[in-house]
């Protein structure tokens, strides 16, 4: 079987500026740091990669069994569109009422020692990393209809083409996982150079575009719904 590595470098890129702009793992970095701020380092090093393995996983289950599972149920594109829509215009404005209060700085967070301080930091946001983290807000109903165009080809199962534009999607795919573990990861180290002023106003703007972002995909999902 001979590869042609230029059409697989041009089908690697077309999916990675495919599914960048769905799943944005640059404005997700801002968007997503409310959940992870009272993360020490290490624990906000394995909640990121546990966030960024769960994508990898939602975008090789949509690529390989997402239009099935989803006929399954009887599920459409526009419904999974509306309801992440709500809940992620849910959290967004949890986020917005939130009090403020006194936050500890990364150094104080990195350096505690309480065992059942870091168990509880970390504890209280294990249940949130798939949902609502990863799905809906990271790799959402967006994503999902992306690679079901791309994964869409006339090629047949098991030929040269078939595996040379699911291997191509897949490298993309890693490497918008790669994109979302750097990033997520880093966010904070922004933030702080920002200062508590600059962090208080990233969080508030963030809930904002968070709630915004929630509202748009309901709207397309019942645009769609209703052919508008």
């Amino acid at each position: 079987m001979q590869i042609d590595y230029h059409a697989f470098l041009n089908l690697v890129f077309i999916g990675f500026f495919a599914i960048f702009p769905v799943v944005n793992p640059i404005g997700g970095g801002f968007l997503m740091s409310p959940f992870f701020e009272n993360l020490n380092r290490k624990e906000r090093r394995i909640a990121v990669r546990k966030v960024a393995f769960n994508a990898f996983l939602v975008c090789v289950v949509s690529l390989f069994a997402g239009q099935w599972i989803l006929n399954l149920f009887g599920i459409s594109i526009p419904i999974v569109q509306l309801a992440g829509g709500m809940m992620i215009c849910k959290m967004g404005w949890e986020f917005l009422t939130a009090d403020d209060k006194p936050k500890k700085t990364g150094n104080e967070l990195d350096k505690e020692v309480s065992g059942k301080t870091k168990t509880s930091a970390l504890h209280d946001i294990s249940g949130k990393l798939f949902y609502p983290i990863t799905f809906p807000a990271t790799t959402g109903a967006g994503t999902i209809s992306v690679l079901f165009t791309l994964s869409a080809h006339g090629a047949s199962f098991g030929s040269t083409a078939y595996y040379i534009n699911t291997g191509a999607i897949l490298v993309s795919i890693i490497a918008i996982c790669l994109m979302i573990y750097f990033l997520y990861f880093n966010t904070r180290a922004i933030i702080k150079f920002l200062g508590a002023g600059g962090e208080n106003i990233v969080n508030r703007i963030s809930a904002f575009l968070i709630f915004c972002v929630g509202l748009q995909i309901g709207v397309t999902g019942l645009k769609s719904l209703f052919n508008l």
